[in-house]
């Protein structure tokens, strides 16, 4: 967001900057998400339904993969840096290192695992060159250029970040777009070529870009491995939950409404963006205000989630009036498409609720809270999600959703006002002079000192 804190005529003279801001960010991930659509149609179109299934396939593999790549490392970047742009060379540093670790082992092990669920070619060879070609790109090479995101909403730098999402997502579409209409691939093999190109090109631009802030240091900084992996330990599982359902409906379902929900799910996570530009304008600022105690920056959460929540609504009410011209995009083959997206894209609105919890979390440096909120309600919703699909598809996978989604609401904002009654208690000690009261000595230490 354009100001850390809103206050008094100082708040009003800031409220247009914050909207233009927001504006911006929204924009960028709104042309990026609707890149990506259209490139999702026209692999989905060109490649044929049994390549493109291997793609989407191997493609889920690395979207778990990535969150593992790094170890958090971003996060702990954009909150110390906000804080004090000093240690950014020792951020990058930590960050170069820890992807660059990470990410070797994760290509290897792909690489000797995947050949044996995937065959993407009939040559042995062939098979595990273009199998290592689709990792490197998708998790190595997309986790470099995120971090350049990153990097520059750290610096509250938001109109380059914003290009980044942008040209990152239309580079693609442009990829697709003359490997498949020009030049008339169909097949994966020669997909993984073009995608990698693209990956590299964007990669040495985003890294040209960043070069003017600084040289890293390559070292480690120790005391954010362990934030870093309770940052991490959440996405990982959300990634996993998010494909219980998907499993399990492949399993006990049609194609056509497993195809149908597949793309349902894509235009949900299309639809948390608009909450998602919201979220990653305040980080930066609410890492800054937190730093003393979670309860310094409590107006500002409030602030968010009164803006978070008419967002959402708006754009669940967008997605419901424009979900009858999907097919048109995708197909007639999709009959179930245009209920499905109708049903889910409600769910949206207790997502951002809870999502500017969690991020208040970790924005203030309490990951192992955030960590316990987002892995616990993970691996909960992917047994409730599984169960409910199991017996009653696709209702019961839609009745789960919000079911766990309205859950994690509950349980996200208690454990925030927890940390925030506990970090006042404390400051009220230590103002006062005296000893820590005994319901607050013995309260469950989420936070991560």
């Amino acid at each position: 967001m354009a100001s850390d804190h809103v206050k008094g005529s100082g708040g009003r003279r800031a409220f247009l900057p914050m909207v233009m801001s927001y504006a911006a960010s929204g924009g960028s991930l709104v042309v990026s998400s609707a890149a990506q659509l259209l490139t999702f149609a026209i692999l989905a179109r060109f490649l044929g339904v049994h390549e493109f299934s291997l793609f989407v396939a191997i493609t889920a593999v690395a979207n778990i993969a990535v969150h593992v790549c790094g170890l958090g490392a971003m996060e702990c970047l954009v909150r110390r840096v906000a804080r004090d742009r000093a240690i950014y060379p020792d951020m990058l540093g930590h960050n170069i290192i820890l992807t660059a670790i990470t990410g070797t082992l994760l290509v290897l092990l792909g690489v000797v695992v995947l050949p044996y669920y995937f065959t993407l070619s009939p040559d042995p060879a062939t098979n595990i060159a273009v199998i290592a070609l689709l990792l490197i790109t998708n998790i190595v090479f997309v986790r470099v250029i995120v971090l350049s995101e990153q990097i520059f909403l750290a610096h509250s730098d938001f109109g380059r970040a914003n290009m980044v999402v942008v040209g990152f997502a239309v580079a693609r579409t442009i990829a697709a777009a003359l490997c498949c209409l020009v030049f008339g691939v169909s097949s994966i093999v020669s997909w993984s070529i073009w995608q990698f190109a693209c990956h590299v090109l964007v990669a040495l631009g985003c890294w040209a870009a960043i070069r003017q802030l600084g040289r890293p240091h390559y070292r480690l900084v120790r005391e954010e491995l362990p934030l870093g992996f309770y940052f991490s330990i959440p996405c990982i599982l959300r990634a996993l939950r998010q494909n219980a359902d998907l499993l399990v409906l492949s399993l006990v379902t049609s194609a056509e409404i497993m195809a149908s929900y597949s793309v349902a799910r894509r235009m949900l996570e299309s639809s948390y963006l608009s909450v998602e530009a919201l979220n990653r304008l305040v980080y930066p600022g609410s890492a800054k205000i937190s730093s003393a105690g979670l309860q310094h920056a409590m107006p500002r959460i409030r602030m968010v989630l009164f803006a978070a929540v008419p967002i959402s609504i708006a754009t669940a009410l967008t997605v419901f009036v424009l979900a009858p011209v999907l097919p048109y995009l995708f197909g007639k083959d999709y009959v179930s498409l245009v209920s499905f997206v109708r049903i889910l894209c409600w769910v949206v609105v207790p997502l951002a609720i809870w999502s500017v919890a969690v991020e208040a979390l970790g924005a203030s440096g309490n990951q192992g809270a955030r960590a316990a909120v987002m892995g616990l309600g993970s691996v909960a919703g992917a047994a409730v999600a599984a169960a409910a699909t199991w017996y009653a598809p696709p209702i019961g996978t839609f009745v789960s959703f919000y079911v766990i989604e309205t859950a994690t609401v509950v349980v996200a904002w208690g454990t925030l006002w927890h940390i925030v009654r506990r970090d006042q208690l404390r400051e009220a000690s230590r103002e006062g002079g005296g000893v820590l009261p005994p319901a607050v000595a013995i309260a469950p230490a989420f936070r991560n000192e």
